[in-house]
């Protein structure tokens, strides 16, 4: 039911090697089940509300694919009731395996590379195609980094971020007084998501709403400028929404955007080549979410995590992952500001 009219079946052609398989990584303040190929959340929403109709869509196109737990908050992930409800799910890991998307990204990074690594271990996973939602792709980032610099052998095959804040969020900026409520020129879906994230920083005082800013992320010695080299071996596939739009003279950190991260941000804009070294760009008049889909009154397919649009652009990425490096870079990409 949840991908009617998708598409596809069990495409032969996409059977990924021994040892391949395909992470969804969700992101800030999400809960999210551990599945695997063939075991999933028996009651509600199967991987939960960012990773089921992605789930389920690359699984009929052949992928081996895992989701990776997330709780907000410390711990085991549990049984979620409320919006995009599951239940009855496989097993579940430990809490040094499960990120915690309302912590800070490093420590969210670790417990993903843990979580990478006992794939490798317990599942003879030996490559890995990442996809991460939202802050999951800085989530990504982090555990690509861990992994690396402890020189395991998993290798990261690509990337895929999907309204990734890779310059920060506008409701994080303003939670954190960097950008004014007036910057949402009246709008009231901007207004509140601005208010909510706001309450929510000064409730949980640091973690990841600290941390999304741009000032935290692409400022002088920022912790974009200390990923430099990760990412130097591992194409990188960028996806933006740009659903709500404002005419005329408007902040490009906020105008236009998905609900959540600006478009200039989701697509890395500003962030340097030493940074992300090769990258490729695709645009949708989608939300951040189907939370925030919810939230318009929309249909749940104008989110980018249930967009069959989007999904295309997943299977493409993981179809050319192999010779992606031998292809220009910034592709679709908008320019850089100038400075």
């Amino acid at each position: 039911m949840v991908l009617a009219g998708c598409g596809g079946g069990n495409h032969a052609a996409n059977k990924p090697a021994a040892g391949q398989a395909v992470v969804i990584v969700s992101g800030g303040d999400a809960t999210s089940p551990f599945t695997t190929p063939d075991q999933a959340c028996a009651t509600g929403l199967a991987a939960g509300n960012t990773d089921t109709a992605i789930r389920e869509y690359l699984l009929k196109q052949g992928y081996t694919v895992y989701t990776s737990p997330a709780m907000a908050g410390r711990g085991q992930v549990t049984d979620q009731t409320g919006f995009g409800p599951f239940a009855m799910c496989p097993v579940t890991l430990p809490e040094t395996m499960t990120v915690n998307s309302q912590g800070s990204i490093d420590t969210a990074g670790e417990h993903l590379a843990r979580f990478l690594t006992w794939l490798q271990t317990e599942k003879g996973v030996t490559e890995v195609d990442l996809i991460g939602h939202s802050m999951g792709g800085l989530y990504s980032r982090a555990a690509i980094r861990v992994l690396t610099g402890t020189n395991s052998t998993l290798k990261v095959r690509s990337l895929t971020t999907i309204g990734t804040p890779w310059q920060g969020a506008y409701v994080a900026d303003y939670a954190n007084d960097a950008v004014p409520l007036s910057d949402c020129l009246g709008d009231r879906l901007c207004e509140d998501a601005m208010k909510g994230f706001k309450t929510e920083v000064q409730r949980l005082v640091s973690g990841s709403g600290r941390e999304v800013t741009n000032a935290y992320l692409q400022g002088d010695n920022g912790w974009n400028q200390f990923q430099a080299g990760v990412l130097d071996k591992i194409p990188v596939v960028l996806i933006g929404g740009n659903k709500f739009t404002k005419p005329g003279q408007v902040n490009p950190a906020v105008w236009p955007n998905d609900g959540i991260v600006a478009l200039r941000s989701a697509l890395a804009t500003d962030v340097p080549d030493s940074v992300l070294p090769h990258r490729r760009c695709y645009t949708f008049d989608d939300t951040h979410s189907i939370y925030v889909s919810n939230l318009a009154g929309l249909d749940w397919k104008t989110g980018l995590t249930w967009d069959p649009r989007v999904f295309d652009v997943l299977n493409n990425a993981l179809k050319d992952a192999p010779t992606a490096l031998d292809t220009p870079n910034r592709r679709d990409c908008p320019e850089p500001s100038r400075r």
